[in-house]
């Protein structure tokens, strides 16, 4: 059935029985007058502008699916070609096909919200009745990174979006017929070019630091424009009761947070960057908040065991700057006071797969401990979908005060590689010596190697991401160890989200120096489960409360110490 209808929309599209000889009449019906629209008109946009049905250059069919899904979720086209868009409804509900920037569509999409009923009648987009199509015919002028989306309902909150990618050059000629030169230099410079920082690659392909997750990651944060500049600004506050089992166990309330701010503008050929990163996470004190199993830090001269650190007030202050030398290859140099140094996978907080987790991994100072470093100068080079890039950084970990900005050599130096082979997959290896990273061991250094992949799963309706990370640490003195993690979480709609994460280790710092036990190796490991509930709201502000519980694999001659142990932890949050 699905074929037959495609196959006819395709054959009416051909023969203009789509069209006819009339403006275009969509297949469902719409009301210009409703406010809160852009009227693209005969007007030239970032994107392009109408298409002369006579000067076709391509047919393209875009099946939209239920429950909320284009086929193909991705299109590549040449600069200057006018395609003729056959969109075709196989499935049971409305559904539309916006074209647009993602800044614009994520605008539009609020705009949608807070004006139920709103219709549209605007010549890049089409609403599309079960069972019916309709064609959107559109000539690309500029080249760029755009966008195809359904803004039905919450559609658009559930991953319904699909990429253009447009090559070439800009269609000057074309363009001068219809603009003048400030209206073409101020589109060049504007939703053009909204690309990543480092490279002319997706904005979503872009997670911590300089560190790479899936292109098809789903888009989070609120953007805004401000003359030349383009910012993003994410963040969340937790409020948490945590209370963690066993003889070793603890209670504690306590808040974490952090709110991130990006901005990027042209600057000459290439990209300026800025990043800035905070949390109020030192409110919580210098031992931070009870985690079993936890090792790495220090506080007021001893180690922190079974209990998780403070994040620095300040996580990072970051600038950078790419210049491109081809299309498709771009070299940048990114420096912070603090930053992270490329070296891991994104830091789990950043990871959609950890990011509803309110708790830091076990296995954090195997893979991403170097998240806030005080003092880094990183060289990358881009092309396509692969990165090479290199770190020189202060290898010491921020020390108990977490209010200021440290500073010292940069004795440290790391290499990642990585490679996004498609819009889900997202791989790194990284190898980095590390000096003198714990001030209670200031003679002792590290060589970390790490290896992870991150998958983001092909489903309908839903946002499914996994992350397997492998690190190991082989210190100047002392056995090396290991430490596995795999994580997942699942977006069901906008309010339901289930997170999970499996880890393994070697931990030889689960007892204070003096005892005989103080670097002695225990194979431990950690399975929590969780869920998260965010409240419906047609806000950018998401509010959620919920929950997870932790098991733990406790080798026999630690079940003295801490017994057969589970812990929970109930938490509300705001996030943007």
């Amino acid at each position: 059935m699905h074929r037959f209808l495609i196959a006819f929309a395709v054959i009416a599209a051909a023969t203009g029985y789509a069209y006819g000889d009339e403006p275009h009449k969509p297949a469902v019906s719409h009301d210009p007058a409703q406010p809160g629209h852009e009227h693209a008109g005969g007007k030239e946009t970032a994107f392009g502008r109408p298409g002369d049905l006579a000067k076709v250059d391509r047919t393209i069919v875009v099946e939209m699916r239920d429950p909320v899904e284009f086929s193909p979720a991705e299109i590549a086209v040449k600069t200057g070609e006018t395609i003729r868009f056959v969109v075709v409804n196989t499935g049971k509900h409305e559904h539309e096909m916006v074209l647009g920037t993602m800044r614009a569509l994520e605008e539009h999409n609020e705009m949608m919200k807070q004006h139920l009923g709103m219709r549209h009648a605007e010549p890049q987009m089409i609403e599309v009745a079960p069972g019916k199509s309709g064609v959107i015919v559109w000539q690309f002028t500029q080249p760029g990174e755009f966008y195809y989306a359904c803004l039905v309902e919450d559609h658009f909150d559930l991953g319904m979006y699909g990429k253009i990618r447009v090559a070439g050059e800009p269609a000057s000629s074309a363009t001068g017929e219809h603009m003048h030169a400030g209206e073409a230099m101020s589109m060049q410079h504007g939703e053009a070019e909204m690309h990543g920082m480092y490279g002319r690659y997706p904005m979503e392909r872009e997670s911590s630091g300089t560190a790479w997750q899936p292109d098809a990651s789903p888009h989070q944060g609120i953007e805004r424009m401000y003359g030349d500049w383009m910012t993003m600004t994410h963040g969340f506050a937790n409020l948490i009761y945590d209370r963690q089992g066993g003889p070793r166990g603890d209670t504690k309330a306590f808040s974490t947070s952090m709110l991130m701010v990006m901005a990027q503008r042209p600057a000459g050929e290439g990209t300026l960057g800025l990043r800035a990163m905070v949390s109020a996470d030192p409110l919580m004190g210098k031992r931070g908040y009870p985690l079993l199993l936890q090792t790495g830090e220090a506080a007021n001269g001893e180690p922190l065991i079974d209990r998780q650190h403070p994040h620095d007030l300040f996580m990072e202050l970051a600038a950078s700057y790419s210049h491109p030398l081809s299309e498709r290859s771009s070299v940048f140099v990114y420096a912070g006071l603090p930053g992270e140094p490329a070296l891991g996978p994104p830091a789990f907080m950043h990871r959609f797969s950890g990011e509803d987790n309110p708790e830091a991994p076990i296995s954090h100072h195997w893979l991403d401990s170097t998240h806030i470093t005080y003092g880094v100068v990183t060289l990358g080079y881009v092309y396509d979908r692969l990165k090479i890039e290199g770190s020189m950084f202060r290898g010491r970990e921020p020390d108990e005060n977490r209010y200021d900005i440290e500073t010292g050599k940069l004795d440290s130096a790391s290499v990642r590689l990585s490679y996004n082979p498609t819009r889900d997959w997202a791989l790194q290896v990284s190898r980095g010596h590390i000096k003198s990273p714990e001030e209670l061991h200031p003679d002792i250094d590290v060589d970390r190697t790490t290896a992870s992949v991150i998958y983001r799963w092909p489903l309908t309706g839903a946002q499914l991401q996994s992350t397997f990370a492998w690190g190991r640490n082989a210190p100047s003195r002392g056995d090396a160890t290991n430490a596995f993690l795999l994580e997942s979480a699942i977006r069901l709609a906008r309010s339901h989200t289930f997170f999970a994460r499996g880890e393994r280790m070697d931990k030889n710092e689960l007892f204070p120096e003096g005892d005989p036990r103080a670097e002695e190796q225990f194979r431990v490991g950690k399975l929590t489960l969780g869920y998260v509930y965010d409240f419906p709201r047609e806000s950018r502000l998401r509010i959620g409360v919920g929950g997870l519980v932790s098991r733990y694999a406790i080798p026999a001659e630690l079940t003295n110490v801490y017994g057969n142990p589970t812990s929970f932890m109930l938490f509300a949050r705001l996030k943007i």
